[in-house]
């Protein structure tokens, strides 16, 4: 155990430079999940100030119905959190396994490899989680000003349980070490694999199914009468899980065929880039798609909510561009991570196009076409999901509003625009690695 702990310092020593790639790695992870502890942090403690409200005495009959909004508000924001802590937690896989694969093949047993492979992602995981933690008071003042039920929220409400921040922390450490287990595994079996940097395998189109069989049970409960609010809350979370399994998929496809109709060396770059990573082109703009998704609902909602005075339709709106603005923040900083995180990756193929003599600003249009291509996927995508779950429920009047129709568009532009900010932001790393 001695010798591998001091292996470990001694790695972290080595790649201690400021233009180290492994530095901008660590920093990116730790970015990643601090991020993502914050944010669930203040999500779950809003949740939390719903649940307090509703069982305190003299409580409004309304109130488990706002608890049951402000659950579905939470479980669909879970899934982009859930991809950025997946994503921090994947960022330094790739050179981690060239790392520990070199060791492996230079006589490193698998117990001291597993222990370095520990020792990383916990250090990681857990100084981002801290940091995130602190983070989460720090954020809690930008939506003290916002009202539910006529009422702002206090500073202590929205303060949850000390036993909620310790939940956090340990599922967000949790996370890294599993993801780190998945290329542990790889490595400990084959190390020749990982240093060949096999391909992985294609997407199959089964993907579709489950997406089609949650719209078609939405449809069907909603129409019989028989789902209760709960059970349609879990069908559309559901939907937008199942969402996130086909969109690999469909990234392939486009990918493919951006492959097939390339006129130019940038995008055909970026396209050979999405063929080769779907999971990863999609993970990128996932947070846009729940953006998409949650911006048509709030389109809806205003069409009650205008000059009615109905408070609770106000708060549903109010609700519905909170989650918005929150998925909108999560998109971009996954956007800008996992960019930043795929430039350090492919820091050899960016040399080896700048020494071939590809223009850097070739370079940089590819890259921006990696994550414009699959933000309009996502978008049209999401669109079409959110179509599947509203037209049963309200119609076809929705889609023919002006009013809502540029609400709608104005929201899906404010999250597409925060992602390209993300994009942008990367644009460093890209010069750090040529350098």
């Amino acid at each position: 155990m001695k010798a591998a702990v001091d292996l470990w310092l001694l790695l972290r020593r080595r790649t201690a430079g400021s233009g180290d790639p492994q530095r901008l790695t660590t920093a990116l992870a730790v970015l990643a999940f601090a991020v993502t502890t914050a944010v669930t942090g203040v999500v779950l403690g809003g949740l939390l100030a719903f649940v307090e409200r509703g069982q305190a005495p003299g409580a409004a009959d309304e109130a488990g119905f706002y608890i049951t909004l402000a659950g579905t508000a939470s479980a669909l924001l879970m899934v982009p959190l859930i991809t950025l802590g997946g994503a921090a937690a994947r960022l330094a896989v790739a050179r981690r396994d060239e790392r520990l694969a070199a060791l492996r093949l230079a006589g490193a047993t698998t117990g001291q490899v597993s222990l370095l492979t520990i020792l990383d992602a916990t250090g990681q995981a857990l100084t981002g989680a801290l940091l995130g933690t602190a983070g989460t008071f720090a954020l809690i003042p930008l939506v003290l000003q916002i009202s539910f039920q006529g009422v702002p929220f206090s500073y202590g409400e929205l303060v949850a349980p000390w036993w909620v921040y310790v939940a956090i922390v340990a599922v967000v450490t949790l996370v890294a070490l599993f993801s780190a287990g998945g290329s542990l595994r790889k490595v400990a079996i084959t190390p020749l694999g990982v240093a060949a940097r096999t391909s992985p395998s294609p997407l199959h189109w089964s993907r579709v199914l489950p997406m089609v069989a949650f719209g078609g049970a939405f449809a069907v409960l909603l129409n019989s009468g028989q789902a209760g609010l709960g059970v349609l809350v879990v069908l559309v979370v559901g939907g937008f899980a199942m969402m996130n399994a086909l969109g690999p998929w469909v990234m392939g496809l486009i990918g493919r065929f951006a492959a097939w109709r390339a006129r130019t060396p940038a995008t055909l770059i970026a396209a050979r880039r999405i063929i080769d990573s779907p999971r990863t082109a999609w993970r990128s703009v996932g947070g846009v798609a729940l953006a998409t998704f949650i911006a048509g609902m709030t389109a809806a909602i205003a069409m009650f909510s205008g000059d009615q005075g109905d408070q609770m339709a106000r708060d549903m709106s109010t609700g519905g561009f909170l989650t918005l603005a929150i998925a909108g923040v999560v998109a971009a900083v996954s956007t800008g991570v996992m960019q930043a995180g795929r430039v350090i990756d492919q820091a050899g193929e960016y040399r080896a196009l700048r020494l071939a003599g590809t223009d850097r600003r070739v370079l940089d249009a590819a890259r921006l076409q990696e994550t414009l291509v699959p933000l309009a996927v996502a978008v049209g995508l999401a669109t079409a999901s959110a179509l599947l779950f509203m037209v049963p429920a309200l119609g076809f009047a929705f889609v023919t509003a002006a009013p809502v129709l540029i609400q709608f568009a104005l929201s899906v532009a404010g999250a597409c625009t925060l992602v390209l900010l993300g994009v942008l932001a990367s644009g460093r790393v890209v010069r750090t690695v040529l350098t």
